[in-house]
């Protein structure tokens, strides 16, 4: 009986051997057709090959997914109304598929990135209600956070949130719309930061007069496109979160909250950041906030906070103490650009030019793409027209200046091109004319601002 149970078992597996050579034959034959039909976005023929292969060897190439995916939209795109279910159907089931059979790419996991394209289908052929769209972006950021980096979907997943607290019947709480809100924006400014370090080694290149290749030219200029996006999506979000985020919400929140969290150090460090930006430290419980990270956890952070204590006081001199403190205590040069930033703002603000550029000038140094810092500078001397020089054409010539520092920062960073442009435009029709230049006879001449400026331009050539 044993006997007759293993020659049943051979005769089986020989007949399958030939079997699964043949599908094997057969996939990669069909692999390579509806490959090629999809390079050239000839999806109508790509389908029929395309879907043997997902049928018969789902595991066999990651292309059955990442070329589905743009067959199976296409599809959708042309899909008349008795068809569109079962399409937008297929390609939710496709991304399962993929999670299933290739959740890796070159032994790093993608789950985030599937699940969220998963999510982002969902929402975009509303094949699913808001609450399930939520719930299928927030497994993504819990599941693998480190691959949801699309600033589409990541502007989505708050989305959602923001879309179920609004609706008030879903249970969602103001604490977790601001929760969520401080997740996504740090998850925008740690894409964004790995950005602007591939970016900075090019830059860098470029400004030491080092060619770079035709590869780094594309990488530059695919570098901009996602800045753009990470800028465009980010302000989207500050928008929408605005509208809640105010001094009369986040107070009385954080006041409720603090006796839980007072010793959660990153509760504390959202709660102050959170109302430093919104303007709220005039209040009493900033100062409480801020003591309570300072001893729980003396960073960078708290003495940054501290400095605004001591600003508010008007202890200037006391604030830039602490100002120096949080740069000496923050190890990470892109965090010490963000601070030194924060401080050239402070100053700006409080009418001291001279420093807010030299602090500028300092977040540059440490992140050469920071074109915000360019644009504070152009800023600075445009609001200096009237201060420097001895006459009226010269006075105006500060905007030649300006329009300079205002294009670099366009040229710097992708994400603020259009108003660095729009800018330095502005700057150059406010500065002399061509007739003007024909008029003093000083083309290609040096003007030099002893200002605080403390710098020169050349009158352009007619």
């Amino acid at each position: 009986m044993k006997f007759l149970k293993l020659f049943v078992f051979w005769i089986g597996a020989m007949a399958v051997l030939p079997m699964t050579a043949q599908n094997s034959d057969e996939c990669l034959q069909n692999l390579s057709i509806f490959a090629e039909y999809a390079k050239v976005k000839n999806y109508d023929e790509a389908y029929g090959p395309w879907m043997k292969v997902r049928e018969q060897c789902p595991s066999l190439n990651v292309a059955i997914y990442s070329y589905g995916e743009r067959i199976l939209k296409e599809r959708i795109e042309k899909a008349g109304p008795e068809t569109l279910l079962a399409e937008t159907s297929d390609l939710i089931k496709l991304y399962d598929q993929w999670l299933e059979n290739f959740p890796t790419k070159k032994n790093v996991s993608i789950k985030g990135d599937i699940i969220s394209s998963k999510a982002q289908a969902m929402l975009d052929y509303k094949t699913a209600d808001k609450m399930e769209v939520y719930k299928t972006f927030d497994l993504a950021f819990k599941t693998d956070a480190k691959s949801f980096t699309n600033p589409k979907g990541l502007y989505n997943y708050f989305k959602t949130l923001y879309d179920l607290y609004k609706e008030g019947t879903h249970g969602v709480k103001m604490e977790q719309l601001f929760n969520k809100y401080e997740e996504v924006s740090e998850k925008f400014d740690l894409e964004s930061v790995n950005l602007a370090k591939k970016l900075d080694v090019i830059l860098k290149k470029e400004e030491e007069g080092v060619p770079i290749s035709s590869r780094e030219v594309r990488s530059k200029r695919v570098y901009g496109i996602n800045s753009n996006a990470i800028g465009t999506f980010l302000s989207n979000l500050d928008a929408i979160i605005s509208q809640e985020a105010t001094c009369v919400n986040l107070i009385p929140l954080y006041k409720r909250n603090f006796e839980e969290f007072k010793s959660d150090a990153i509760w504390l460090k959202r709660a102050a950041s959170r109302l430093d930006s919104k303007e709220c430290s005039d209040d009493p419980f900033f100062v409480t906030l801020v003591e309570a990270l300072h001893t729980l956890d003396p960073s960078a952070d708290s003495a940054y906070y501290l400095g605004i204590l001591k600003d508010k006081s008007g202890d200037s001199n006391e604030a830039l103490k602490y100002y120096e403190e949080s740069i000496s205590l923050q190890s990470d040069p892109y965090k010490k650009a963000k601070i030194l930033y924060k401080i050239a703002i402070k100053f700006k603000n409080a009418g001291r030019k001279s420093s807010a550029r030299s602090y500028a000038q300092k977040a540059l140094s440490f992140q050469p793409s920071m074109g915000r810092a360019y644009l504070m500078i152009s800023n600075l001397y445009a609001g200096s027209a009237n201060d420097c020089g001895e006459t009226q054409f010269n006075k105006r010539a500060v905007y030649w200046l300006a329009a300079d520092m205002a294009y670099k920062a366009g040229k710097v960073d992708a994400s603020i091109e259009k108003l660095a442009i729009e800018t330095a435009k502005s700057y150059e029709g406010r500065a002399p004319s061509k007739t003007e230049i024909f008029t003093e006879g000083n083309q290609g001449t040096t003007i030099k601002f002893d200002c605080w400026i403390n710098s020169s331009v050349k009158v352009p050539q007619l």
